[in-house]
């Protein structure tokens, strides 16, 4: 879907949505938009809110890496990405891995899949973790196969990741790798060079806008 950030849902903008969530979140101290795009940037400044413009960018990570190398009195940065409502309670989620270990660079979170919701659909990424929440292995495809019942997950990864600032830069400036390229996620890129990412289960909801069927349930989700 092109521009989804200006897409309306219940009379507001999708990026106004997803700046209310993360400024009523706690602890957080400062919002900004990172965009290319001179129209979202606008509709953000007439809501009140701050937008910051970036070059073209390989992915969502590294345009919030090219804010943060400017934001230089911040330890810890939270990527909301635009195309996800998250609610306050999953942002200071993903922030508690980086507080709790000092030698943490990044976090993100998981939930599992709702019934109403396919796991199979690409545009919803999976996550597997070992035993203490650490990212094995992101993908479009339905991970684990369930050859056998009663195992763990599927978990959905949500569109949010926690980082402390020294960790993005790096990252912004390492190659893209071919797990990334090939399933077309960033996160991939931290996992090949050995970044390690926590990603714990939240009970919280949040939903992700990738096809005109996403942006629908989302505007029933808030008619209710």
């Amino acid at each position: 879907m092109a521009n989804k950030p200006l897409a309306k849902i219940a009379g507001r903008t999708m990026v106004e949505h997803v700046y209310r969530k993360a400024e009523s979140a706690r602890g957080v101290v400062r919002v900004v938009v990172a965009t290319d795009h001179e129209k979202i940037a606008a509709t953000v400044k007439n809501f009140g809110g701050e937008a910051i413009m970036t070059d073209k960018c390989d992915s969502g990570t590294d345009r919030v890496a090219q804010v943060a190398r400017k934001l230089k009195n911040f330890d810890i940065i939270v990527n909301v990405q635009g195309d996800w409502i998250i609610p306050p309670e999953i942002i200071e989620e993903s922030v508690v891995p980086l507080l709790e270990d000092p030698a943490l660079g990044m976090a993100g979170v998981k939930r599992l899949f709702r019934d109403d919701e396919d796991p199979a659909e690409p545009s919803m990424v999976k996550v597997v973790t070992d035993l203490e929440d650490n990212a094995l292995y992101f993908s479009r495809s339905l991970l684990p196969y369930p050859r056998n019942t009663g195992g763990p997950g599927p978990f959905l990864h949500m569109g949010i990741y926690a980082f402390r600032r020294e960790t993005l830069l790096k990252f912004a400036q390492l190659p893209q790798t071919a797990l990334e390229r090939a399933e077309g996620l960033e996160q991939l890129r931290a996992l090949e060079h050995g970044i390690k990412i926590r990603v714990p289960t939240t009970s919280h909801f949040a939903v992700g806008v990738d096809t005109p069927e996403d942006l629908q349930r989302i505007r029933e989700i808030f008619k209710t």
